[in-house]
């Protein structure tokens, strides 16, 4: 049998199981992962270097960071102050974190940014006695919106930004208008979605109560997790100009709040979603068992074939495809194989400037159509299911696909109209 018909099958079953809930997702990544090497698909020091390693320590790190910040109070401290400001109002709460979710994912990155707004998110609600669930989905949404908007914000960007030598600048120039107009008219479609469900509860709507500075519970611990985070912030802005990636960055922010924050270490590291970094880990395998067979590449090559001869086509199917493939598949490897293939174009003297930002804009915003389409996406909804707050991935993707057709409809005219 045929390696490429076999990773397909594999891949297929995994995101079957996935979609249908029948297996948990971590299982059916893991049997997917083993399954490309038992098959020879790929060996295991391939399937090792598919793995991101980058993303992996950004995650631990960080959340190794969030664990020990939450001992201090932070969290609940900006809930009641956020609840207060707010006086309560669901809509006004979800339409503030929408907005912080995305600037921060604009000049962070979108899976840092969930980390920290993820458990904000979860006690402001449980002050307000309301379901997160809506916040959180919002929230996985803004990420990658907000994500496509600069050059660090997802990493298909950096990816581009490096191989077309565009600045960050150059990003939001070109993506800041479509990214504000996409995010406006997403809070516009989640008031319609969610009218409803942001109702408050009577019992819950008197906040005098409440007083913010009683949620610190060790001060100490706040000052040192405020200058630790804030250093952390900077070296995520700095990485590329300090030549650190950003794991290093997330590991050693990690490190430093294990070492001066003077909390139980085991309890800190056991708080880390290791099922989110397994699945993760696994799931990478499985799309470079995808890669390594040529099926990646196929997909690829006959998409600028197909789209040589006429630009409108191009930017149309790039955009399109891009978004629908990163919706199931991690966008990383797909952007990696279209690159040098955009770049031959532009050897053989095609203007492929639209090129680049139609597939910026459909691999980033892809990545909100489905529960597995971003890395964000699943961080989020690990916290969520840690707090006892599931995401189904039908639930999510009952809206999210919605929605990212939506974004990428919008992006279209953007891009007819300016190139």
């Amino acid at each position: 049998m045929n390696t490429q018909v076999i990773s397909i099958v594999i891949f297929t079953g995994v995101i079957v199981s996935i979609i249908t809930e029948k297996v948990n997702r971590t299982v059916a990544a893991l049997c997917g992962a083993v399954l490309m090497i038992l098959t020879h698909v790929l060996s295991l020091e391939e399937g090792i270097s598919h793995i991101d390693f980058n993303t992996l320590g950004v995650l631990i790190g960080m959340m190794i960071v969030v664990s020990v910040v939450r001992n201090s109070g932070l969290f609940e401290f900006i809930a009641i102050y956020t609840a207060k400001k707010t006086k309560g109002d669901p809509w006004k709460i979800m339409v503030c974190f929408i907005i912080i979710t995305a600037v921060l994912s604009a000049i962070l990155d979108n899976v840092t940014t969930v980390l920290l707004i993820g458990p904000m998110t979860i006690v402001i609600c449980r002050i307000l006695e309301i379901n997160p669930v809506p916040f959180l989905i919002t929230e996985i949404m803004a990420s990658n919106i907000g994500g496509t908007a600069t050059l660090i914000g997802d990493p298909p960007n950096i990816m581009i930004g490096s191989a077309a030598n565009l600045t960050f600048t150059d990003f939001i120039v070109n993506l800041g208008p479509v990214v504000v107009i996409i995010l406006f008219a997403s809070i516009i479609c989640f008031k319609f979605i969610y009218k409803k469900q942001l109702l408050l509860n009577h019992t819950s709507t008197n906040l005098d109560h409440l007083d913010e500075n009683k949620a610190i519970k060790d001060k100490p611990l706040l000052i040192k997790s405020i200058c630790v985070l804030f250093l952390i912030l900077l070296g995520f802005m700095l990485h590329s100009q300090l030549g650190i990636e950003s794991s290093v960055i997330a590991l050693t922010g990690g490190a430093v709040m294990l070492l001066i924050g003077k909390q139980d270490a085991d309890e800190i590291i056991s708080n880390v979603e290791w099922n989110t970094i397994v699945f993760f880990a696994c799931l990478f395998v499985v799309v470079g068992g995808l890669q390594e067979s040529g099926v990646i590449y196929e997909l690829a090559t006959k998409l600028v074939d197909l789209t040589k001869e006429n630009m409108t086509l191009a930017i149309i199917l790039i955009l399109w495809l891009s978004a629908i493939i990163s919706s199931f598949l991690d966008n990383i490897p797909f952007v990696a194989t279209l690159i040098p293939l955009i770049l031959t174009m532009q050897a053989e003297g095609v203007d492929v400037a639209p090129i680049w930002w139609a597939t910026s804009l459909g691999a980033c915003l892809g990545g909100n159509g489905t529960l597995i389409g971003a890395s964000a996406n699943v961080v989020l909804a690990g916290i969520g299911d840690k707090h006892g707050y599931p995401i189904s991935f039908k639930k999510y993707f009952k809206i999210g696909f919605p929605i990212m057709l939506l974004t990428i409809a919008i992006s279209t005219v953007y891009l007819l109209i300016k190139f």
